[in-house]
């Protein structure tokens, strides 16, 4: 079930008997409750490799239906990437995707791994993995309003702006794009009071990472396969900061928060700002009370 990387890491955290026992909830096939949550969103996050092997991460929105089970192995989406969205060349074959589908107005989240097919203005994904996940860390938010596409220029480079500084400062929630030794894409999220995810330099990053499922998927990727994506939003003004390099654990207890199990470093190699990007509007959030 678990791959060497998740069960190593499993193993160090003393959580092996924990994630055996999660680990029961992962099915390839789609509950019906679970279809029913999907059908109810009007956002999701997919994680996936670009053609030169980057991991990127990238919300898709539509109207609810716009993601749907067709049968309990087929999830069709009613959308593709924009042509300035850096996943837009990875989805237009056949490619190894995760999927995260977070609900913040009910703290709600669910994920899914599989292969995503193109197809005529959308895209269709075979699972491998569904199941859902806690409620932890997820900060609760509610949409404000739909905006049209932007048409503001997309900004390309290898060094965080101050703009983007400011955006990660702010940052309660990011997403992250990790894949495993054979290239299984995943997409997960972290959230955390603003400042948990840190600037250390212009092209490098750390957040702490906190006790969740036990199943250490994103940590057991990182653990065998140190490509990552990073996805984190302005929710009011739609912005969106795409990252992609390389992660690496520290175990060192010096370099941990309070409540960390562990921390992440982020190395930046490719950074895409996308102003307005998002079609969906977020009000203020509250935080998660489990934040540490």
């Amino acid at each position: 079930m678990f791959h060497s990387g998740e069960l190593a890491v499993q193993q160090r955290l003393g959580q092996a008997e924990t994630a055996a026992h999660v680990g029961r909830s992962i099915r390839s096939q789609i509950p019906a409750v679970a279809a029913s949550f999907l059908a109810q969103q009007p956002m999701v996050v997919l994680s996936a490799a670009d053609p030169a092997g980057r991991l990127w991460c990238s919300p898709l929105t539509g109207p609810a239906g716009f993601v749907h089970a067709i049968d309990d192995t087929t999830i069709d989406i009613d959308t593709v990437p924009a042509a300035d969205d850096p996943l837009s060349a990875a989805l237009a074959g056949d490619v190894a995707v995760g999927m995260i589908a977070l609900e913040p107005q009910r703290r709600r989240r669910m994920r899914v791994n599989g292969t995503s097919t193109a197809r005529a203005d959308g895209l269709r994904i075979t699972t491998e993995q569904v199941y859902a996940n806690c409620p932890k860390y997820i900060s609760r938010r509610h949409i404000q309003e739909i905006a049209a596409a932007s048409i503001e220029p997309v900004w390309r480079g290898t060094e965080l702006t101050t703009a983007a500084v400011e955006m990660i400062g702010g940052a309660d929630t990011f997403f992250v794009a990790t894949a495993d030794a054979e290239g299984h894409a995943d997409a997960s999220h972290r959230g955390g009071n603003p400042g948990f995810l840190q600037v250390l330099s212009a092209n490098r990053l750390r957040w702490p990472d906190y006790r969740g499922n036990s199943m250490f998927m994103t940590l057991g990727n990182i653990a065998v396969q140190p490509r990552c994506g990073l996805l984190i939003a302005d929710w009011s003004t739609g912005a969106l900061l795409q990252l992609t390099g390389h992660a690496e654990i520290l175990w060192d207890t010096e370099a941990l928060t309070a409540g960390a199990q562990c921390a992440v470093d982020f190395t930046i190699e490719q950074i895409v700002e996308r102003p307005g990007a998002l079609a969906l509007r977020w009000g203020p959030s509250e935080l998660s009370p489990v934040n540490p």
